[in-house]
């Protein structure tokens, strides 16, 4: 594991501003536009980021407070007209300077980023910088009308760790003239870039959109659920396998989003990582459980504390099907806090059993924690 990776914050409390799709050149196919994002106004002030700002921080645990930063999302940061940038900036920094907020953390597209946009970044804290790739397939941003390139991405994360700068990634599962293949190609190319973070998410047809338009008239079939968790739980292994923190998995869950006519297609679910993890779990069960004899019928399972619920399921339903798979009477799951993330170990009868997603030496401490609206 690198230096950077070690120095990572374990826990942080993110605090998150919409800047409402500002500062982008146009809209891409997927985008939903103007966006409420979690109830932030289109005009900030002193008086409204202090409103803000205070009731996360009134509202979060003592053990969240360990790191907490100010994040600026939904838009183009760094394509703000620059007094813009400043006055956010200024204003988000005077929580710095109390001392209440560690640092700042934007995000951007990755054609938003040189060295001319460095210094005002460093001088106002600005220690994350989150760039929605979305692919790394030329043909697919061209079809997604993204308007910039994989080499772009490639730039803007390598002017980013040069300058000391911690990098996340965004990507998307299931965009125009995306496969399987192209996908788990633009998985492998950002593990090349070596970025601090990434997030990932499949692509949900919003209504009033360009990908909308095609999509009722068949032009463009989205990811089923199976496929989408499927591809994504590739996409996590891989990225653990490299040491890379997958911070979120699935779109951050909106009001507006449970109501009819938002979504027209597309696998969305609010706890999508669960599903996902899940998916995950179960594979690792039926390879452990496999192995044994097939007159088994008892068999307890050891995972960490913080993976219980993705083992056991959206309502225990990987329990139930663990269970009907191998045919067992009794099956049961104990929270071992000795036993590593991402590990599963089968006690049954006299035989034990282990399996790890991912390297031992791997430490995926780090967790965003972002905060719902208060």
């Amino acid at each position: 594991m690198n230096t950077r990776e070690q120095q990572l914050p374990s826990r942080r409390l993110i605090i998150p501003l919409f800047i409402t799709n500002r500062g982008c050149p146009h809209r891409c196919a997927f985008c939903r536009g103007t966006t409420a994002g979690n109830g932030s106004p289109e005009t900030m002030t002193a008086a409204v980021m202090e409103d803000i700002v205070s009731r996360y921080l009134s509202t979060s645990k003592p053990d969240k407070k360990a790191y907490t930063q100010i994040a600026f999302y939904g838009g183009n940061f760094t394509g703000l007209d620059p007094c813009e940038q400043e006055n956010l900036l200024n204003l988000a920094g005077a929580f710095i300077k109390t001392g209440e907020v560690r640092s700042l953390r934007i995000s951007t597209r990755p054609d938003f980023i040189g060295y001319d946009h460095i210094e005002r970044l460093k001088r106002a804290r600005v220690k994350t910088v989150e760039i929605g790739a979305q692919s790394m397939v030329d043909e697919v941003l061209d079809l997604s009308c993204r308007g910039h390139s994989s080499e772009d991405v490639r730039k803007a994360v390598t002017i980013l760790r040069e300058n000391g700068f911690e990098t996340g990634v965004h990507l998307m599962a299931g965009l125009p003239g995306d496969s399987r293949d192209r996908f788990l190609y633009s998985v492998d190319e950002v593990i090349r870039l070596r970025p601090d973070m990434v997030r990932i998410h499949p692509v949900l047809v919003f209504a009033k959109t360009a990908l909308a338009d095609a999509y009722e008239r068949g032009g463009y079939r989205p990811l089923s659920m199976d496929d989408a968790v499927d591809l994504c739980g590739h996409a996590l292994r891989r990225f653990e396998r490299a040491g890379i923190p997958v911070v979120r998995i699935g779109l951050q869950p909106e009001s507006d989003m449970e109501r009819p006519g938002t979504i027209l297609g597309g696998p969305y679910h609010p706890a999508f990582r669960t599903l996902v993890e899940g998916a995950l779990f179960f594979e690792m069960a039926s390879l452990l459980l496999a192995s044994m004899p097939d007159n088994l019928r008892q068999a307890s399972f050891y995972v960490s504390p913080k993976d219980v619920s993705f083992f056991r399921g959206l309502n225990n339903g990987n329990m139930e099907r663990i269970k009907a798979r191998a045919r067992l009477t009794g099956l049961t799951v104990t929270a071992d806090p000795g036993q590593m993330r991402g590990t599963l170990r089968l006690v049954a009868e006299d035989h034990r059993r282990e399996i790890h997603r991912i390297p031992e030496k791997v430490d995926l401490r780090y967790t965003d924690l972002e905060c719902e609206d208060v």
